[in-house]
């Protein structure tokens, strides 16, 4: 990998955490305790509510583990370690990280 596709690839992992972060914090609100009041809502408005509110948990929890995985590979770039497998220590293609910069693994150790 040449430094202009590296720099190509840490502008992308940039850019997507901050797209990330700013939909966390868009998010906040859908998370929130639902009201349980009975006398105002109906039992399935109520059911709604609580499966809006763990759809938008599960969602920022997988924000989180992205947001991980940016900082992960953010801390091999400076290292200088990024672009090869965790698994066996081999190049990961190219085309595989402009896929997602985040791959850790070649496509032999990620099928493991």
């Amino acid at each position: 990998m040449n430094d202009a596709e590296l720099e190509k690839l840490k502008q992308q992992l940039l850019d997507l955490r901050l797209e990330l972060q700013t939909l966390e914090d868009a998010s906040k609100e859908n998370s929130k305790p639902v009201s349980l009041d009975q006398t105002a809502v109906g039992r399935l408005s109520r059911m709604d509510a609580m499966q809006s509110q763990q759809m938008a948990l599960e969602t920022a929890r997988r924000r989180e583990q992205k947001l991980f995985k940016i900082t992960a590979a953010l801390r091999r770039i400076e290292f200088d370690e990024y672009g090869y497998c965790l698994g066996c220590d081999e190049e990961i293609d190219i085309r595989r990280l402009f896929v997602d910069p985040t791959h850790s693994r070649c496509v032999k150790c990620a099928d493991k």
